[in-house]
């Protein structure tokens, strides 16, 4: 009898366990289809843009340098000619590190945005979870860490209009305003 009544509160319990919301969310296309990371991947590719055609801009104006060097080198002593080339290499040096150092810093704050975002969106579904009442909103990608769900558990849609919801209501504010 002992034996009848423990299987019964092991069985309820297991069912009481299995009654708790989850849901899952597509990390890809939440994180890509936010309208904030939109926004931030266009301002990180003009700064890019802004980077790499300042970059050239110098580039082409040391390229001068060393083709006026080259048609002039003829007339040019021995000992200023090494002196001109150590200058042009160390110039071109330089000019390399600049480079490194630029492109690193705007990767770096490219970095922070971007994980900020993530953190927002993290928060974002933290709090969409508590408000409906699920135990666990667990996240998928790529890489496929939920290889199967029952139809219905995707909530990625529902979650990715509430993240834009307030850029809508943005959009529509800016609209009325402009009238």
């Amino acid at each position: 009898m002992k034996r009848i009544i423990l299987s019964l509160a092991v069985v309820v319990t297991l069912m009481s366990c299995n009654q708790e919301k989850t849901a899952y969310v597509d990390n890809t296309v939440l994180i890509q289809d936010y309208y904030k990371m939109k926004s931030t991947e266009a301002r990180f590719e003009k700064k890019s843009q802004a980077l790499s055609d300042e970059l050239d801009s110098v580039a082409g104006e040391f390229q001068k340098e060393v083709q006026e060097f080259q048609q002039g080198m003829d007339r040019m002593s021995t000992a200023n000619r090494e002196k001109r080339q150590n200058e042009l290499m160390q110039k071109q040096q330089m000019l390399q590190q600049r480079q490194q150092q630029k492109s690193q810093m705007l990767r770096q704050e490219s970095d922070q945005a971007i994980d900020s975002l993530i953190s927002e969106v993290k928060d974002l579904v933290a709090k969409y979870g508590e408000e409906r009442g699920y135990a666990y909103i667990f996240g998928s990608n790529e890489s496929a860490n939920i290889m199967y769900a029952k139809e219905g558990l995707d909530i990625t849609e529902d979650v990715l209009e509430e993240l834009n919801k307030t850029q809508d209501k943005k959009n529509e504010t800016e609209e009325t305003t402009e009238k």
